[in-house]
């Protein structure tokens, strides 16, 4: 179970990671988990069953940072069992961890967390390959904001006849709910679950920009101008849900491609911007084709954007974070894509999972049309003996089966 504070109470939500962490802890010497910050990793990683011999550090007290950096073989030996909290403040303790499990390796000797994916920081040369399972907590879903622990309904979907689907989404216990709130709130835990009005929202939006820029991203590479960064972030989240097109971007905003090219991996490394690659059979050819473009939070994309009223890109957006929590949940892990052809045809999400590919396509309508599927039928033509029933997801309440092969259901259902 997972304990949030909160300003004037204290409420236990769980979260999907909990038990495949728990699960890594009694596998690898090392368990990794990663994530934005205020995701909830401290929390995550506090709330494990207490072990009389684990100690907790984190690296964000300015005394541990500093004995971590001076005597990192000596601060891993302090402790039988050692969580140690914010680890890519200190890339050389992954050293000493490796040489430390070398020595003995017992099952969840260790837990690291981290604010950065540490396999693509560069700083970072230890990736403790073949001793650590690595985890990553994304924001919280709609259904562990709701006190279920859950993700969506994916693999039930999957699990399940594509026939039966309307019965089973129908059998959902989610409630109807605005998408647009949700797509305000987003899934971090203090603004989606603690903060009740847009007012303080955006103060907290604004105070986790700030802190991003001005610490977070500063120990991950030098960023000679915060502003250009600001403004590519900016620039980022009024195209969600677009190719990432990085010369037009580097155009918009006043910067050379090369320079849009190394700030949009930091922003990747650091867990805000979120790519989704093109799908296609052959697997070479997916690493060729342009990714889309989404953040990891929709409130904090809406923040930096500058907006107030939600786009149907941030409703895409929300399916997408339920999306990667659920994908980041199992192993080995689903593959989420997206489609397009030449000939304009697209599909806003296809998922790879146990040898059957899933199309999903969103729309921020309540009234879905034999139109809006029209991708959904072009992908199902083209891949017949790879591809599940279509999934439209739509704003309204009715499920039913709008064309062959292609249910239009409620978002609500599924997330």
């Amino acid at each position: 179970m997972i304990i949030i504070h909160g300003m004037d109470n204290l409420q236990v939500l769980p979260r999907l990671l909990h038990k495949p962490l728990e699960l890594a802890l009694r596998t690898f010497p090392v368990a990794v988990v990663t994530g934005s910050r205020q995701t909830g990793k401290s929390t995550l990683v506090r709330s494990l069953p207490k072990e009389p011999q684990r100690s907790y550090l984190t690296l964000d007290n300015l005394e541990v940072l500093d004995r971590a950096r001076r005597e990192p073989e000596a601060l891993v030996r302090s402790a039988e069992r050692l969580t140690l909290d914010e680890v890519q403040r200190s890339p050389d303790l992954l050293l000493a961890v490796k040489r430390a499990v070398d020595e003995e390796k017992a099952p969840g000797k260790f837990l690291l967390t981290g604010s950065a994916n540490l396999l693509l920081m560069q700083r970072i040369s230890e990736s403790l390959a073949g001793r650590a399972a690595y985890l990553t907590l994304w924001p919280m879903t709609r259904r562990e904001q709701l006190g279920a622990g859950a993700a969506g309904a994916w693999s039930r979907l999957f699990d399940s006849e594509d026939r039966a689907w309307g019965d089973l989404l129908a059998a959902e216990s989610t409630e109807p709910e605005d998408w647009r709130a949700l797509a305000r709130r987003g899934g971090y835990p203090i603004p989606s679950h603690e903060l009740e009005d847009a007012e303080t929202r955006a103060l907290w939006f604004d105070g986790y920009t700030r802190t991003y820029l001005e610490r977070d991203l500063q120990e991950l590479s030098t960023v000679t101008s915060l502003v250009d960064f600001r403004r590519l972030m900016r620039a980022a989240c009024l195209r969600l849900g677009n190719l990432v097109q990085q010369t037009e971007m580097g155009r918009d905003v006043g910067l050379p491609q090369s320079t849009v090219h190394r700030h949009l991996a930091l922003l990747e490394t650091s867990y805000q911007l979120v790519r989704v690659p093109a799908y296609a059979v052959n697997r070479t050819k997916r690493l060729l084709k342009t990714p889309k473009l989404y953040w990891c939070d929709t409130g904090l994309a809406l923040h930096l954007a500058g907006e107030t009223e939600p786009r149907g890109a941030h409703l895409e957006n929300l399916i997408l974070a339920d999306l990667l929590a659920w994908r980041d949940s199992l192993v080995p892990h689903p593959e989420i894509l997206y489609w397009r052809t030449v000939g304009g045809e697209e599909v806003d999400f296809v998922i790879e999972w146990k040898g059957r590919v899933l199309p999903i396509e969103v729309k921020a309508t309540s009234q879905p049309r034999l139109a809006d599927a029209r991708g959904l039928l072009a992908f199902r033509a083209e891949y017949p003996d790879l591809s599940r029933a279509g999934l439209l997801l739509h704003t309204g309440t009715e499920t039913g089966w709008i064309a062959d092969g292609v249910l239009a259901a409620p978002w609500w259902r599924v997330i």
